[in-house]
């Protein structure tokens, strides 16, 4: 069996509170998976050649939770809109172009090697109502090795009827969808209801026996707006809460539930949440730029509710996770000062372990640099002004606030090295 053996200052989640940091470390890995990590290498190890970084950080490579791959070519722009105009002028007629193979496969193309540039090994993401480029974006990611979901999105009603599916279209095409990919050796589908106000109630309990009948999870928004809120109420009079639709529907009890948002929720739907284990996602640049509001992610910590984070594209500007770990910092700063009753500021350690660890764990072994992970790791260098050395911790805060992707000097998949130009 093949071992390779890696030396850097090695920096991973130990916990949700706390980094684990080992200057001049040496990571052995044997058939992409980490064996061992130690101060001084073994003497077992010494006659094998050792990759050595120096001063070069090794960190895990991160998960987006909740990325729009169908949006990638709009991110940055109508930012100055709120969210349903900004769905109606710019996202809704985006979208639609999927029906073409010939504009999806450039976009999904495109959408796979910027997660791979910026270190984003990990995703879960919405395609559209449209099969066919579904597919290539399944395809697409399970080529490059990547985990990931990947839903076709249904949407059945309150929708511009260029995206409006007939419901039972909607049910067929993702039943295929299903049984055509449960072979996939990284990328897994996952079902995918836009959001509770463009679905009838018919659709997502046709959802919910897919989901017991393909043992899968569940993508969608939750909660993401005061207005989404109080419509979806009104469209389903027969629900205390958000997440209890999908709760009876059965949606959170075979696979991943992964709720994007949480931002407005009730005490109801903070229990349902709790009692299935289900992946919160916080999408600072995205929930600030269509003014959605501030996740309260320091209260959720402390209530032990699993938090990751998302990218969001387009609703975000940017597939750098890394980003939206300094960004989650400041967006619990600025929502503890205006509500510090009820809120407190988040740490740099909780946020990188929200990108890290927590994401990573709803895939297999990925997100930390412990024993029996999965080497997806991240090199990082550059990051210091000449002659002002910075501890390890410091020179990943600067990375997440103030680098970039030509900051990342080597990227490691399943324990081999991409290629990256």
């Amino acid at each position: 069996m093949a071992k390779n053996i890696y030396r850097g200052d090695v920096v991973f989640s130990a916990d949700a509170e706390h980094l684990h940091i080992t200057e001049g470390g040496y990571l052995v890995v044997e058939d992409g998976f980490i064996i061992g990590l130690f101060t001084k290498l073994p003497e077992e190890y010494a006659g094998l050649p050792v990759t050595d970084y120096g001063r070069g950080l090794i960190i895990p490579a991160f998960s987006d939770l909740h990325i729009h791959a169908s949006q990638y070519v709009q991110r940055g722009i109508g930012m100055d809109k709120l969210l349903f105009d900004w769905l109606s002028d710019y996202t809704f007629p985006q979208e639609a172009r999927f029906a073409s193979m010939e504009y999806a496969k450039p976009v999904y193309d495109a959408v796979v090697k910027d997660l791979i540039r910026h270190g984003t090994f990990h995703a879960s993401l919405f395609t559209t109502i449209h099969y066919d480029a579904s597919a290539y974006l399944f395809q697409a990611l399970e080529g490059a090795g990547l985990s990931a979901y990947v839903g076709k999105v249904n949407m059945d009603c309150n929708s511009p009827e260029f995206l409006c599916e007939d419901t039972d279209d909607s049910l067929r095409e993702t039943e295929r969808f299903l049984a055509e990919h449960q072979g996939g050796k990284t990328v897994r589908p996952i079902l995918t209801p836009r959001f509770a106000p463009t679905c009838s109630e018919r659709l997502i309990k046709g959802l919910g026996k897919l989901a017991q009948r393909y043992h899968c999870g569940i993508q969608t928004h939750l909660c993401e707006s005061l207005a989404e809120v109080d419509s979806t109420l009104k469209l389903f009079p027969g629900y205390r809460a958000d997440a209890e639709i999908y709760q009876k529907a059965g949606l959170l009890d075979y696979g991943p539930s992964i709720f994007a948002h949480f931002i407005f929720p009730s005490a109801l739907d903070l229990e349902i949440l709790h009692s299935n284990r289900s992946m919160t996602v916080h999408c600072p640049d995205a929930t600030t730029n269509i003014t959605a509001g501030i996740m309260p992610v320091g209260a959720f910590h402390d209530q032990g509710l699993p938090i990751s984070l998302g990218s969001d594209v387009a609703g975000g500007q940017s597939v750098a996770v890394y980003r939206q770990v300094a960004r989650s910092v400041q967006m619990s700063k600025l929502k503890a000062f205006y509500e510090p009753e009820c809120n407190h500021a988040i740490t740099f350690p909780q946020a990188f372990y929200m990108a890290t660890k927590a994401g990573g764990s709803c895939f297999d072994r990925v997100g930390s640099l412990e024993k029996g992970f999965r080497f997806d790791a991240l090199v990082l260098d550059h990051l210091e002004d000449a002659g002002i050395p910075l501890t390890p911790a410091e020179r990943l805060e600067r990375f997440c606030y103030a680098g970039d992707d030509r900051n990342i000097t080597a990227r490691y998949l399943g324990g081999r090295e991409l290629a990256f130009d």
